[in-house]
């Protein structure tokens, strides 16, 4: 499958497992990036909060997540069904093509790469009941995998297509729901791949739209 790095695909997180707060997160990377970010589109009333960006080999921005409403944490399985929460990932369209320095080629993007963000992105939101911090890697570690083999089939039949609304035109994306929220892929007509997962908040009833400005997130 064509994608960016694996590396980056998910908030940082602590050493035991919490992801890092909003405020130690900053919009510098986001300023950096040569595509508009998007994110869930006026009529969401929430909160929104920085995640992370993404860089290539060559230290460009390529992708980056938003979130929005309750920040979530990797929680035991009695209180994921109380979080509700949307985080939309922006992937820039890039060709396969030479580094800056000449020495490597960097991987094209596609909305496979946005598809497989997003679902990862899911997973490290994803704590199964009963299951310690060892069998948890283990399970993660399979669950990614899978992620990648389904991101590179977005045609097969783990998929369902859905048409939502990206800066107000009707869009396909394509549409995966699983035991612990939902995962969904599709590209903009701005030159952009849009992932996004979540839990709590339905797919169905979500928009999609640039982002005006995306300093007010500092």
């Amino acid at each position: 499958m064509e994608t960016t790095s694996r590396v980056g695909a998910q908030a940082p997180a602590a050493e035991d497992g919490q992801q890092v707060p909003s405020a130690r997160r900053t919009v510098d990377g986001y300023l950096l990036a040569h595509f508009p970010w998007y994110g869930l589109d006026e009529a969401f009333t929430g909160p929104r909060w920085l995640m992370q960006v993404g860089t290539s080999a060559d230290g460009a921005v390529e992708h980056g997540s938003i979130g929005h409403g309750e920040e979530p944490s990797v929680r035991s399985e009695s209180t994921e069904d109380k979080e509700r929460f949307a985080v939309v990932v922006t992937v820039a369209a890039s060709p396969s093509r030479r580094s800056a320095d000449g020495t490597g080629l960097l991987e094209a993007t596609s909305v496979s790469s946005a598809a497989w963000l997003a679902g990862v992105g899911l997973l490290s939101f994803t704590w199964p009941g009963q299951m310690d911090h060892t069998r948890r890697d283990n399970w993660l570690d399979q669950q990614t995998e899978t992620a990648w083999v389904l991101a590179d089939d977005l045609e097969g039949p783990d998929w369902t297509s859905l048409s939502l609304p990206v800066d107000g035109v009707p869009t396909p994306f394509h549409y995966r729901e699983l035991e612990f929220g939902w995962v969904l892929a599709g590209s903009t007509q701005e030159g952009v791949h849009v992932g996004a997962y979540g839990r709590g908040m339905s797919a169905y009833g979500l928009a999609f739209a640039k982002i005006k400005d995306i300093a007010a997130y500092e």
